[in-house]
């Protein structure tokens, strides 16, 4: 389930009914604010190099993934769909813990602002960011902040951790597997980080990875600047970025949004690196109660010490874990239609305005990954501009 899978509450069943004769809600996400419209493409990858530990056959690591660009639009296609179709099947069975009826919202026909294989536009090279996303929660969970970033010139690349969500391959889908170690799941997320790196090499000389063989645009491979690579991810996916970071100088600069980071999980507790990194987190820490800060939260004030180079921490006071993902801009859009349980929904994203919040995260993701891949000046990395203080602050 979404809350279960990210923040460990208890896997019950929901107890609501179907949707109502209305038919299932339908709903937006925000529109992008960059002048660059968006091209996308899926593929799927195979590591050839490392057997996955939670196959059960015992096979080779596999991995679905997105490339977002900066593309030009064709009259009269279609928008890529928001989410894939066991996925968004997969959505409709779980939100019933935040109240939602099943299939009462319209997971099924809610659309991205891309074009699927669009043409390139070419204003390149381009600096490429790699997302991961929260344990238990796929990929396009994040489409909000990533179409952002690529509407403002950035390619990034989203990428499932097979077994540690629901993904949806070619043939069918894979759910995650049960009893998965904690600091092996993290382990296997670094290199399926490094791994997706290594793939956009292999793209960039030419070469075509997805296992499909599905044409690539034209002029992509050239965008791809794999000298400015940064990585940002939530939750587990966010501390998979801090530990990648400390080990793979390939990435010039990572963000971690709300993701624990506990010493008896990282690959090397010491490690220290000087890659500029972003460290933001809402509410409280989930293990002490105190401030999710690093003043406040013992394993981030841990962490903080190993980061040598330039470093920021901000801080959403009335957000929650799920703040940093898209859930808070789909439960606004449909709250006047269906009915929500109000308390999960506080426990789950806060009470923090979902269009401030979403706000604050596009606008210092962005000021941050162009700064350190652009070299752009970003003033609102130093002080938080006055509009935005009721929402973020950033910790001295």
């Amino acid at each position: 389930m979404i809350i279960a899978a990210v923040i460990g509450l208890p896997r019950a069943v929901a107890h609501s009914s179907p949707a109502g004769p209305g038919g299932p809600v339908p709903f937006a996400l925000p529109a992008p604010t960059g002048p660059e419209q968006i091209g996308t493409l899926e593929m799927q990858l195979v590591d050839r190099a490392r057997t996955d530990p939670w196959a059960e056959n015992g096979g080779l690591r596999e991995l679905m993934i997105n490339i977002w660009y900066p593309a030009r639009h064709r009259a009269g296609l279609p928008a890529t769909p928001y989410l894939t179709p066991r996925i968004a099947s997969w959505f409709n069975q779980t939100t019933g813990e935040l109240g939602i009826a099943k299939d009462a919202v319209d997971f099924s026909g809610a659309v991205s602002h891309a074009q699927t294989r669009a043409a390139v536009v070419d204003h390149g090279p381009r600096p490429v960011l790699i997302y991961s996303p929260g344990g238990g929660l796929p990929r396009a969970i994040g489409t909000t902040l990533v179409e952002d970033l690529v509407s403002h010139g950035f390619i990034v690349v989203t990428v499932d951790s097979t077994y540690q969500a629901p993904v949806e391959f070619p043939d069918g889908l894979r759910m995650p597997a049960h009893g998965v170690d904690m600091k092996q799941a993290l382990a296997e997320r670094v290199r399926d980080l490094r791994f997706m790196i290594d793939q956009l090499g292999r793209i960039r000389t030419g070469a075509n990875p997805d296992v499909q063989q599905r044409d690539l645009p034209a002029g992509l491979a050239a965008q791809l600047d794999l000298d400015r690579i940064g990585v940002f991810g939530h939750s587990i996916g966010g501390f998979a970025s801090a530990e990648l970071i400390r080990t793979d100088h390939r990435v010039r600069a990572g963000a971690n949004l709300d993701g624990s980071m506990g010493e008896k999980y990282r690959s090397d507790p010491t490690a220290t690196t000087t890659t500029p990194f972003l460290l933001v987190g809402a509410g409280n820490d989930g293990d002490s109660g105190r401030r999710h800060t690093y003043r406040e939260a013992p394993d981030w004030s841990g962490y903080w010490k190993l980061m040598r180079g330039w470093k920021r921490n901000l801080y959403l006071p009335d957000g929650e874990h799920l703040s940093f993902t898209d859930l808070p801009s789909v439960l606004a859009a449909v709250a006047d239609d269906v009915d929500l349980d109000r308390q999960a929904v506080r426990d789950a994203v806060g009470t923090v305005d979902p269009s401030r919040s979403l706000t604050v995260q596009r606008d210092y993701l962005r000021a941050f990954f162009r700064a350190h891949l652009t070299g752009s000046t970003e003033p609102i990395l130093d002080r938080v501009p006055v509009d935005l203080t009721a929402t973020a602050e950033l910790i001295p």
